[in-house]
């Protein structure tokens, strides 16, 4: 049985990210092999992954098409805005029982992550955040990915959670909701966490792509990112108006 890591990157800035999140699979993970599906086979730096693949088709949901070429047995999909900083340890046994697992998206209050295309679910159905997914090689798996991949293109959506959502809410496939410290988008959110809450095992933060949309330097440390996200965390909070304080009945 084989456990590895794809990632997905088309473009020079988000494969610079790939090979950034590889390197802290490497540290962290050093028996864990990691391929990259990708536009530009013979750049410098793809050292950093064990194969490297053509992409079969360059759009910017790219990994829609490549879930299913993975040569793996058991694969965890990695977007590149992500660092792996713990030992991913027995994660590989969830999916010797469900079909895929993928942790809650965030921002489950506003409608972006309520959003469906064609069914209106329970606020507590929100949008799975499709960055990290678990998922073994299976008939069930890959005729999942392809129909994800081809509502996806007919929709003219822009964002493959929304079809996603749909697809987990109408269809019968087990799917696992992962904790929150596999994909970990709030990283101040550990100054809450007591020592026997979670180990953290992979950050995805979208401040790591902030120099690519002029909203920041490069960030290339963890440290800088989690000075980066409680900065970012700060101002939003001081921007929000606090809403009015809800009562907490106890008894």
């Amino acid at each position: 049985m084989t456990n590895g890591i794809i990632y997905v990157a088309t473009g020079t800035d988000y494969v610079d990210l790939a090979c950034q999140s590889a390197a802290s699979l490497r540290a962290s993970n050093p028996d864990l092999p990691a391929d990259l599906f990708t536009d530009d086979l013979n750049r410098a730096g793809l050292d950093v992954f064990d194969t490297v693949h053509s992409v079969p088709r360059n759009h910017a949901r790219a990994k829609l098409d490549c879930l299913s070429l993975s040569r793996f047995d058991r694969t965890l999909f990695l977007d590149a805005d992500t660092l792996v900083v713990g030992d991913l340890g027995d994660v590989w046994d969830i999916a010797d029982h469900f079909d895929f697992a993928m942790a809650h998206d965030v921002r489950r209050a506003s409608d972006l992550i309520q959003e469906g295309l064609d069914h209106a679910t329970p606020y507590g159905f929100p949008q799975l955040n499709s960055g990290v997914i678990l998922y073994r090689h299976s008939d069930a798996a890959h005729r999942f990915f392809a129909e994800w991949a081809g509502r996806f293109h007919e929709s003219g959506v822009k964002r493959d959670q929304i079809i996603l959502k749909d697809m987990l809410w109408s269809g019968t496939e087990r799917f696992y909701v992962l904790p929150p410290e596999f994909n970990l988008r709030r990283l101040p959110i550990l100054d809450a966490w007591e020592p026997l809450d979670a180990r953290v095992k992979i950050i995805h933060s979208h401040r790591l792509m902030d120099h690519m949309r002029g909203a920041g330097p490069r960030l290339s440390s963890l440290a800088e990112l989690i000075k980066a996200e409680r900065e970012a965390y700060e101002m939003e909070w001081a921007q929000e108006t606090a809403p009015d304080p809800v009562p907490i009945l106890i008894g």
